[in-house]
């Protein structure tokens, strides 16, 4: 069985569900089980942006919903909206996914960027949620973890020295 299509904010009938963390829910084509055990093969033509409420038709008809599994996380707070702005600036700037709610940002845990927050004057916590960051200016928001920039597209203006 292959699921072939999404469903955005799918409110109908289910058939069974997939649980899926941020990175499995951005894969073009993965072999996937349900929570009752049924294994389709996801095989869809683009990167989606799967989003926690949406479902996949397989080729027999069923509609299978996409939930978000929760996710080792931390939540930042600052002390007032300018200084919110800037930390979500200098998360942003490492190219990091970051989910945005009323006065706080959520990024996958990561020891590294812990510390810059701390060194920036912001209040972590550490969580286990689902995450739903941002999908981005131009799209499908494409998966991005950690805090490496092994990366070669400098034509964004600023170097990462």
């Amino acid at each position: 069985m292959r699921a072939h299509e999404i469903i955005k904010d799918w409110t109908g009938e289910i058939a069974d569900r997939v649980v899926l963390d941020y990175e499995g829910r951005h894969r073009r084509r993965i072999a996937l089980t349900t929570e009752r055990g049924v294994g389709f093969l996801l095989d869809l033509p683009d990167v989606p942006d799967l989003r926690d409420g949406d479902a996949l038709r397989l080729t027999s008809g069923e509609v299978i919903a996409v939930s978000a599994a929760p996710e080792a996380l931390m939540e930042i707070r600052c002390r007032d909206a300018l200084h919110l702005a800037r930390m979500a600036w200098h998360i942003g700037n490492r190219h990091l996914a970051a989910e945005i709610g009323e006065g706080f940002l959520r990024i996958r845990a990561d020891h590294v960027i812990a510390e810059m927050v701390k060194g920036l004057g912001g209040k972590l916590e550490m969580l286990e949620a689902p995450f739903n960051p941002e999908g981005g200016a131009y799209g499908a928001h494409i998966p991005v973890s950690g805090h490496d920039h092994g990366h070669s597209h400098h034509e964004h203006g600023h170097s990462h020295g």
